[in-house]
């Protein structure tokens, strides 16, 4: 068994398509050989800003010989039927045999195919990963008609130590490759993966990104707690900085103190986004004046001169920060509101201002439902929500909108209640985004996610497949948090049909229409966000099926009461019960034309003791069950229902519900509707499954 080496060198590579790059290779190259008959015992990929990798072990020398066996038409056929099997099969009617198939004498040939030596197989499956390569982005250089995602350098293709005149563009296979661009420019030759490694690592090139970014890590760790620092988490930027550079090198920098006033996310958003500096944090979890730079070589100087240059840089950008901070502060955030008018929310659904206006009303009316929410601040926070979108500072850092609105809020006198709101409302943006609690912020970030969906429901631009270009399965779950993690009692249909009311553009759909798109669109959120917590989607179906639920508190309450009756002994028999009772109840009733569960059984009927005691049983359990009901005390009605499991056992063991008298056979069919009556006011219980 041998192996296959293989390295694509090339101009940097984007940061954000490496990971995926190196799963590429590793795919396409390991399924193109396995296609071709070879079977292969491990594969890894790398990927560093330059170069792809791809190790192979395992291998065989060659494919192994097939012999395959083709039926011809039959002896006696038409010639050119049998001039096209010839000629498909690669073979003449001498090398063919006559057999006798039971069902007449057929022509049939042996076809033996010799195996393919490896090292053409690789060759093949190599130039056609690289022809078909899944770039996100890919480009054309100098004459070529190839495309990579930067100008390829060169191509090392080894194969049990031999190269395999792999080519591409104007670069064939070879085994020689380059060290770091900087501090090991000068070729090498190499002859496995194991030497390449070895030398690539003498030249100043950590091949793994695990091991970049675990080095980059403990280096920044380091580098803060030698500064009495602690440094801020950010995976994002780690996973980024890892795909820049091969060998990495943090160093300490520093912020001129002169910046420091203006706001931490400001600073932070600056270095992060411009710079991929990281941010170091003093004891308080205030933003500390040192930043972190992971350089892509060690300097002979220790690092002075780059530090220096990157100072540099930072104090222009810093400088445009802190001027977007002076210069926004001097307006009011109230009155960059006119600016909206300006900016278009969406073409069908108007601009910014209409939709600020539509959450202001909406926000109004949430606040009655949210304990602690006064309505006034709740309209004033709506109101201020989206100025600072016309704000300089949102404009160079469109990330910062929300954060910057709350810090000229302050600075305008609003009431830290407001100002939060203004801050918090685009959440929660996601499953693991803290939820606002706060209740004026509660009622301004519903109030925005509930105006965008009835909006593009109602324009019919709903999320198809996984297709969801305005983000409304996130806004969708951002409510249903928002109730569910604030206890609110709020009939969303309502809602619903309030902001479609606020609506002075023309919509596709009526009130109604995408009211009620919009429950059975959060019937199939709520389901997934229930799944994640171990709640079974067969349960939520079962409630949402009764119709008419949106408050999504009750629905979640009788969804436990439910799961608790069917976890419980009686609960799962008298659920089986329950089948047998609907299945004889709609057969029989498709047969005679009539409802039975419309008529509750005649009260001086007679009947056999176990008619009779279901009849009862039924009777005591009623008015206990409504009354738990109407308290939405589930559990407790669950409860009762369960007391029908003993009657209900006991009617199926002895009494004959298709009686041969007409009348007895209606009282028993009528019963039998009343018990799915009951139970189906509680769930659909032909949604559950098991």
């Amino acid at each position: 068994m041998a192996e296959l080496l293989l390295e694509l060198l090339s101009e940097e590579i984007p940061a954000r398509m490496q990971a995926r790059a190196a799963e590429d290779l590793e795919k396409m190259v390991v399924e193109g050989l396995k296609k071709n008959g070879l079977a292969i015992g491990s594969a890894r990929s790398f990927v560093t800003p330059r170069r792809l990798t791809l190790v192979i072990d395992g291998l065989p020398a060659a494919t192994p010989d097939v012999s395959e066996e083709r039926r011809g038409p039959r002896v006696g056929a038409p010639p050119q039927a049998l001039d096209g099997f010839l000629k498909g099969a690669g073979v003449t009617v001498e090398q063919c045999e006559q057999r006798d198939t039971g069902k007449g004498v057929f022509y049939f040939a042996v076809i033996a195919k010799q195996g393919r030596a490896t090292a053409e197989v690789i060759k093949d499956v190599v130039e056609q990963t690289m022809a078909d390569f899944p770039w996100p982005k890919s480009m054309r250089w100098g004459t070529l008609s190839v495309r990579w995602v930067r100008p390829l350098q060169g191509i090392i293709c080894l194969f049990d130590g031999a190269v395999v005149p792999v080519s591409f563009g104007p670069n064939t296979a070879g085994n020689a490759t380059v060290g770091h661009r900087f501090m090991a420019p000068e070729p090498f030759t190499v002859t496995n993966f194991a030497d390449y490694a070895a030398k690539l690592a003498a030249a100043r090139v950590v091949l793994d990104p695990v091991e970049r970014r675990a080095s980059i890590l403990a280096q920044a760790e380091a580098a803060a707690k030698a500064e009495g620092l602690t440094l801020r988490a950010d995976e994002g930027l780690l996973a980024e900085v890892t795909g820049l550079v091969e060998w990495p090198v943090v160093l300490v920098g520093s912020i001129d103190q002169a910046f420091m006033d203006v706001p931490d996310e400001v600073l932070i958003t600056s270095m992060r986004s411009h710079q991929k500096y990281f941010s170091l944090l003093t004891a308080d979890g205030r933003l500390a004046n040192r930043f972190l730079v992971v350089s892509n070589m060690q300097a002979g100087d220790g690092g002075r001169a780059i530090v220096a240059g990157n100072e540099r840089v930072l104090r222009a950008r810093l400088s445009d920060a802190k001027f977007f901070w002076d210069t926004d502060r001097k307006a009011t955030l109230a009155s960059r509101l006119p600016k909206l008018a300006e900016r278009l929310y969406y073409a069908k659904l108007g601009t910014m201002l209409d939709k600020v206006e539509r959450m202001t009303m909406l926000s109004k009316h949430l606040a009655v439902y949210i304990d602690g929410a006064e309505v006034a601040q709740a309209a004033r926070a709506a109101e201020l929500a989206k100025a600072d979108l016309s704000s300089e500072m949102v404009g160079e850092f469109p990330e910062l909108q929300g954060v910057m609105g709350r810090y000229y809020a302050l600075a305008d006198g609003e009431s830290p209640e407001i100002a939060d709101a203004v801050a918090g409302h685009y959440a929660p943006q996601g499953p693991n985004d803290p939820c606002p609690t706060a209740p004026v912020s509660v009622a301004v970030a519903m109030a925005d996610k509930i105006d965008s969906l009835v909006g593009f429901f109602a324009i019919d631009e709903k999320p198809t497949g996984s297709k969801d270009p305005f983000a409304l399965r996130r806004a969708a779950l951002g409510v249903i948090r928002l109730v569910l993690e604030n206890k609110l009692r709020l009939p969303l249909k309502a809602f619903f049909g309030l902001a479609h009311a606020e609506f002075s553009v023309p919509l596709a759909l009526s009130s109604e229409q995408a009211s009620q798109d919009l429950l059975d669109f959060f019937a199939d959120r709520l389901k997934v966000h229930l799944r994640e917590q171990g709640v079974r989607h067969d349960l939520v179906s079962a409630v949402f099926a009764l119709g008419g639920e949106d408050d999504l508190v009750r629905l979640l309450a009788r969804v436990d009461a439910l799961k608790g009756f069917l976890d419980s002994e009686d609960g799962a028999n008298l659920l089986t019960a329950y089948r047998r009772a609907a299945n004889i109840v709609r057969i029989e009733e498709k047969k005679d034309g009539v409802s039975y569960r419309a008529f509750a059984p005649s009260a001086d009927a007679s009947r056999v003791a176990e008619e009779e005691a279901l009849f009862q049983a039924l009777d005591e359990a009623s008015a206990k069950f409504h009354a738990a009901l109407a308290g939405e005390n589930f559990a407790a009605a669950m409860a009762e229902v369960s007391k029908l499991r003993g009657p209900v056992d006991a009617f199926f063991d002895r009494v004959t519900v298709n009686s041969a008298d007409p009348a007895e056979r209606e009282q028993r069919l009528r019963l039998l509707g009343q018990v799915c009556g009951v139970m189906d006011v509680v769930a659909d219980f032909s949604q559950v499954e098991g």
